[in-house]
């Protein structure tokens, strides 16, 4: 049986290092020396900053810099971290290593705010995290010796959000920003909700340890105060617990500020908006170099809408570009890239990520070395597995075309001609469909790409799929679903999952520990989850009329996949997505206080007919 939750300390201290690599600190040691220091913010807090300055002191360096609310540790000035930077590369290069304690946080000052609200015009001692990083940066630049003038941020997840925090109204010093696995919108798609879904497993085992109050400035090892749960199986767990509320009652009381906060907010109010960084995103002055992961479980959505939002409100002038790879969450800097779950993408893509396109990208902003010649878009297409350069994303020469549901399970390029046509399932919520798979204590990274003949054969999934492919078909870009359904209650969610599927003689890999049976494989190349209640406004929900067809329409994240010759593809509609998503009553309610008893079962069904024709739009490259 494991535990689920480590003390805040411990669990945090390794998410917010899980792209270090397994090392001593010897090179560290050798070749920088410690500083730790504690620069005042315009409001007269003090914010803990750990500093690594090169030993060689004969020429001038950049300073790189991370801001994070997962602890810069280790503290203390005789003791180093086991690696500096994101990758090995950076770190040998030779920077100025900048970590900081965001306000509020570990041994920084101050009251901490998560995903504190930007403010445009702030005036006076007013701050918010742009302040707070352009107060950090101005410190810097004037006291530490050596150093160039110029300035650059990284950070993935939550100090991704912190690096795009750091563009509006940025410090004239701060030159190369790059915002990988962002942070960005908690409600409509980042982390603790999808589409107004709330992603239960995640939020709950994250907020029991983070959402904990922090009594002062102290480090990890002082710190105590982690709730502690225990889940062998996560889908038993959280069935067992029932409505949301509970979660709340057996484990919380009110410990959790933050997710009192959630709960008291099911729509996208002020609340959530506050949050969202994209709209500050204007007059940029930094050059920008968003990365992501295609199967990333938390922050897919951040990278690809935070260079959305870069691209659309500022001048085509602006340096900046998306990088997608075939990575889980913070993939690219963790390993070298070739292997995730049950696929080989045929070569090291992280490894070449980061001596290719990262490490370029700071020398030529902090160093003037090299050439600024990025593309707008780098993209890694799985199926094929290439590398692709693109003039801007989603790519110019792609073609929209609709894949539609048919009867009996046919999915065609073809609209149907037929009338009054539609496939039903009852959603039971006391018998959701699960994410995955098997038995998992955690929720796993891997269900992003996973093996989906589980779900296929449920009744309550229904399952289209085409002929077996003649040529290869590569999608680049978004993916739309368009779905005509009526229900028998006022509520329901959709899930849509777009999947690969090989041939029935598809060889096994060579060598195979975990005996995967790779012919038929339904490989899921991308699955988004929607409240129906949302499908007009987020802000406000709607319920269904009973037996009422109504078109329910959503994107899913983008994807870059090849579909080769030999394959199908197929899409899968259900209900449930458990424990991923938190599960529907299926009545129109807020479900964040929901009763045991308020679950129902729901008869769905799904069009396929001249009128009424379910669907999903891709985007074709040709």
């Amino acid at each position: 049986m494991k535990k689920l939750l480590l003390s805040l300390g411990l669990m945090l201290y390794f998410i917010a290092s899980y792209a270090q690599p397994a090392a001593d600190t010897g090179y560290v040691r050798q070749h920088y020396t410690k500083m730790e220091q504690y620069i005042t913010m315009r409001d007269g807090k003090r914010l803990f900053t750990s500093i690594y300055l090169p030993k060689d002191q004969t020429k001038k360096y950049p300073i790189l810099m991370t801001r994070t609310p997962y602890t810069v540790a280790p503290y203390g000035e005789n003791e180093y971290k086991r690696s500096l930077g994101q990758n090995a590369f950076l770190e040998k290069e030779g920077f100025i290593f900048v970590y900081q304690d965001v306000r509020g946080k570990w041994m920084s000052e101050g009251d901490f705010v998560d995903v504190r609200p930007d403010i445009d015009n702030k005036k006076g001692k007013q701050v918010d995290e742009s302040s707070d990083t352009y107060d950090t940066i101005d410190w810097l630049i004037k006291n530490l010796p050596n150093n160039n003038g110029k300035v650059g941020i990284e950070g993935i997840s939550y100090p991704g959000f912190y690096s795009t925090a750091s563009l509006p109204n940025a410090h004239p010093a701060l030159k190369a920003v790059s915002p990988q696995a962002p942070v960005t919108d908690w409600f409509i798609g980042d982390d603790f909700h999808h589409n107004g879904v709330l992603f239960e497993m995640d939020a709950f085992s994250f907020i029991t340890s983070f959402g904990v109050p922090r009594p002062k400035p102290i480090t990890p090892a002082q710190f105590k105060n982690g709730i502690k749960f225990k889940a062998p199986d996560n889908y038993a767990f959280y069935l067992q617990q029932g409505a949301l509320p509970n979660l709340k009652k057996h484990y919380f009381g009110d410990s959790v500020e933050f997710w009192n906060n959630m709960m008291a907010h099911p729509n996208y109010d002020s609340f959530w908006q506050g949050m969202n960084i994209r709209p500050h995103l204007k007059n940029i002055t930094p050059a920008t170099m968003v990365v992501g992961g295609f199967f990333d479980a938390e922050d897919c959505f951040g990278a690809l809408h935070v260079f959305d939002a870069l691209e659309k409100q500022n001048p085509a002038t602006h340096p900046n570009t998306l990088v997608m790879g075939p990575w889980f969450h913070g993939g690219w800097e963790r390993g070298d890239g070739q292997f995730f779950g049950d696929q080989n993408f045929g070569q090291k893509t992280s490894l070449w990520f980061e001596q290719n396109v990262e490490l370029p990208f700071f020398k030529f902003y902090l160093k003037d070395e090299g050439a600024a010649d990025l593309p707008k878009a780098v993209i890694f297409v799985s199926g094929s597995n290439e590398w692709h350069k693109f003039s801007k994303w989603p790519p110019e020469n792609t073609v929209e075309k609709t894949l539609y549901f048919h009867a009996n399970g046919k999915l065609s390029f073809d609209a149907p001609t037929t009338t009054e046509t539609a496939d039903e399932y009852v959603s039971d919520p006391n018998s959701p469909v699960p994410y995955q798979d098997g038995i998992q204590a955690r929720r796993t990274r891997e269900y992003m790409l996973d093996d989906q003949r589980f779900a296929s054969r449920r009744p309550d999934v229904k399952v289209y799929q085409t002929d077996t492919l003649k040529d290869d078909i590569t999608l680049t870009g978004p993916v739309l679903a368009d779905l005509f359904s009526s229900i028998s209650t006022t509520d329901v969610d959709y899930v849509v999952k777009l999947v690969d599927v090989f041939p029935d003689n598809y060889p096994a890999p060579s060598p195979n520990p975990k005996n995967v049976t790779m012919a038929g494989y339904q490989m899921l190349v991308r699955g988004e989850i929607f409240r129906g209640k949302y499908r007009n406004s987020f802000e406000k929900p709607e319920p269904f009329v009973p037996g009422k067809v109504t078109e329910i329409k959503y994107h899913l994240p983008d994807v870059a996949h090849t579909f080769r010759k030999g394959h199908r593809i197929m899409i899968q509609v259900q209900s449930s997505w458990f424990p991923l998503g938190d599960r529907n009553p299926q009545q129109f309610e807020d479900i964040n206080q929901a009763k045991d008893s308020d679950f129902q079962k729901s008869t769905v069904k799904i069009f396929h007919d001249a009128e009424s024709k379910s669907s999903v739009k891709v985007t074709v490259l040709q």
